[in-house]
């Protein structure tokens, strides 16, 4: 529900006061009403800010690892990574049907320790199959990266065009 108050301090007061409080069992939201536009934007600023505090944290410690032979699982990803120094976490992603997907992702506490593993660890054959490790990118990144690769090469590869060509105009 909804509660006017005289005066925006007798509000923010009352915002102060009962916000989180418990009533019949139930925690209590108390703020400001906001238009539906207001919320939104608001709440897409926080979404943006935890994820750029994401993106920030496992930047150079989280590793892309694929070709991984489907006996892999997450133990022994992390017990073939362990070596490099510690692992925060080991993951092998796997389909609806726990199957796995052939790659996976191991986080280091220390991007000096992700980069041994990449040194070491790239090419070297696990189970039957050689790895490769790389850093992990964000998709959009890994997408916009690709892009410019194909673009530069394409410029390369493309034939000069010509601007300077006679065009004959016809006349009755």
């Amino acid at each position: 529900g909804f509660v006017s108050f005289e005066t925006a301090e007798a509000a923010e007061d009352c915002v102060n006061e009962m916000n989180g409080n418990e009533a019949m069992g139930r925690k209590l939201y108390v703020g400001r009403a906001q238009k539906k536009a207001e919320r939104q934007a608001e709440l897409k600023d926080r979404f943006e800010r935890l994820k750029q505090e994401r993106i920030n944290r496992y930047q150079g410690v989280n590793l892309y690892v694929k070709n991984l032979d489907d006996n892999i699982d997450d133990e022994l990803l992390r017990k073939e990574f362990s070596t490099y120094g510690n692992i925060t976490s080991a993951k092998v992603m796997r389909d609806e049907a726990n199957v796995s997907k052939g790659f996976g992702f191991v986080c280091f506490s220390a991007p000096e320790e992700a980069t041994k593993a990449v040194t070491e660890m790239n090419g070297r054959i696990i189970v039957a199959k050689p790895l490769y490790v790389a850093l992990a990118q964000r998709k959009e990144d890994r997408k916009a990266h690709l892009a410019a690769q194909y673009m530069q090469k394409n410029v390369r590869h493309s034939s000069p065009t010509r601007t300077n060509e006679h065009v004959p105009t016809w006349t009755r």
